[in-house]
């Protein structure tokens, strides 16, 4: 029978590392034991080899002293135990009858020392010590090795980033999709969608995360503001453009302007500020809001419905427009809280002078189901792809 005894020393000694100690001797285990806690060792003994695993799985040692011959299990097989689980760990042997035979194996598999027993109490903990400085060594260098390929791979990853990033940024472009009024059957605005020739950064999310990561967000809002104010100087069409806004370009400067390019044509521009990130960290957001409006912008909340900020968002920005989440429009002929959600915030936007747009109409059971909730202004693939240019609508289609 095993007999385990895991005595505890005091937090000081625990420092100088835990010990397994495997010996179907009793009086040579408790000897050896108490030898290595006078030393400031934790000990755990077993005087059944087959135990070995279970301490092993537990985990947290610093070395293994065993006996080589036992029943059961001799201390070649606990070797080689401690080899499966752990390279690294020291191993000690003992042995009360030299045999060249074990003595080879003991190296094959990696062991630190092999003794022939009794062995004396100073060599004891001299074996101790430098295992557990051995294996704290081995630990050490892991850990900075480990931590070296973990920069390595993030510098590797981040300048792999910047590059793929570089080529969005050179292939930017905008595609524009209508936003209509279906009671008159009138083209009401066209949202600008970012796009680029950057396969894995085409999805406008990964395109924007990949900005925060490279710290570059005002960058590429200050190109898609750039690219959708050329647009609009070039078309004859008056129709309002909305344009998306993360929360941070709040921020920048640049977006203040006057003379900037998309401030010089404000009057025709909606800022989209998606509900999904939090507007919350700027302080002085008011003020910044109100020169956004003298400048002649109107503002908007999108995704309404799919973030976190939820009434907060809304009362802080007191949008002119609301964009309801597609989220709320996917199945919503069959789903009767989604068609109470919508009837309700439709009727208190209405309330408070808001226009609400409900994006995401692709089938046109959605968009009977949304009009009789009081949606007019609707967006979505049902009436137009995004395209490069403003695109109309084939209202015979729809």
């Amino acid at each position: 029978m095993s007999s385990p005894t895991n005595t505890g020393a005091d937090p000081a000694s625990l420092s100088r590392g835990r010990v397994l100690l495997v010996d179907d001797e009793q009086p040579l285990l408790t000897s050896y034991g108490r030898i290595l806690r006078g030393g400031g060792f934790s000990v755990e003994e077993l005087s059944d080899a087959r135990a070995v695993d279970g301490a092993l799985e537990r985990g947290g040692f610093d070395l293994v002293m065993s006996d080589i011959g036992m029943p059961g299990m001799d201390g070649i097989e606990v070797l080689q135990a401690v080899r499966r689980r752990d390279p690294d760990l020291p191993v000690v042997l003992m042995t009360g009858g030299a045999d060249l035979a074990t003595a080879v194996n003991a190296v094959r598999y990696g062991a630190l020392r092999y003794f022939l027993k009794p062995v004396e109490p100073a060599a004891l903990h001299q074996i101790a010590e430098e295992a557990v400085r051995l294996r704290q060594s081995t630990r050490a260098k892991k850990r900075a090795f480990e931590l070296y390929e973990h920069v390595e791979r993030e510098t590797a990853e981040r300048a792999a980033l910047r590059e793929r990033f570089d080529r969005a940024q050179a292939t930017l472009h905008m595609a524009y999709q209508p936003i209509i009024r279906w009671s008159d059957r009138s083209i009401f605005a066209h949202e600008a969608l970012v796009r680029t020739g950057e396969p894995t950064l085409r999805r406008p999310d990964h395109l924007l995360a990949a900005a925060e990561t490279l710290g570059r967000l005002d960058e590429l809002g200050r190109a898609i503001r750039a690219s959708v104010a050329a647009s609009i100087r070039a078309t004859a069409s008056r129709d309002a453009v909305f344009v998306n806004l993360h929360p941070q370009e709040l921020q920048d400067d640049e977006l203040f302007g006057a003379a900037s390019p998309l401030s010089r044509v404000a009057g025709r521009v909606v800022l989209e500020i998606t509900e999904r990130a939090s507007v919350g960290s700027i302080g002085d957001l008011q003020a910044r809001l109100e020169i956004l409006r003298r400048l002649g912008y109107r503002l908007a909340i999108d995704d309404l419905g799919a973030g976190f900020s939820g009434l907060s968002c809304f009362a802080q920005l007191k949008p002119e427009v609301v964009k309801l989440d597609m989220s709320l429009v996917r199945g919503v002929e069959r789903d009767g809280t989604k068609q109470k959600l919508i009837q309700a915030m439709t009727a208190l936007c209405g309330q408070l002078g808001m226009l609400v747009i409900i994006e995401g109409v692709e089938t046109v059971a959605e968009r009977d189901m949304v009009v009789g909730l009081g949606g007019d202004l609707l967006q979505g693939y049902l009436f137009a792809q995004p395209s490069p240019t403003f695109p109309s609508v084939a209202w015979h289609a729809t």
